[in-house]
């Protein structure tokens, strides 16, 4: 079992950053570690993900503003934003895989101002 504690979110104004973290409670390594986000009456999106060789995949929409990275003896993900957008404005989940299980945090809430 794996369970993500996040922090970091909050209001921010639009050409602003945030950054959130995640960490796994785990003595395991985690395999891929990622960020999803669900903005008011949508499904959840990806946003970014990391493996542990540091391979990154981000959606479009982020890309050039977002950037993840990890700390493994940690087992810790963080997610820089920076530009925030009004349309970022979402709940964000932390999102881990291991041994093809997926584990989800709790959520942390975002929320950019025009």
């Amino acid at each position: 079992q794996v369970q993500l504690v996040e922090s970091g979110g909050g209001l921010v104004q639009a050409g602003g950053s945030l950054r959130l973290s995640c960490s796994a409670e785990s003595s395991f390594s985690i395999t891929v570690m990622g960020w999803y986000r669900q903005p008011p009456g949508k499904q959840r999106e990806l946003v970014a993900t990391i493996t542990r060789g540091t391979t990154t995949n981000y959606a479009d929409s982020v890309k050039g503003r977002f950037s993840i990275s990890r700390e493994d003896a940690k087992n810790t993900v963080y997610l820089q934003m920076n530009s925030l957008k009004p349309e970022d404005t979402a709940v964000y989940y932390c999102n881990a895989v291991y041994k093809a299980s997926v584990y989800w945090g709790q959520g942390t809430l975002v929320i950019v101002s025009a």
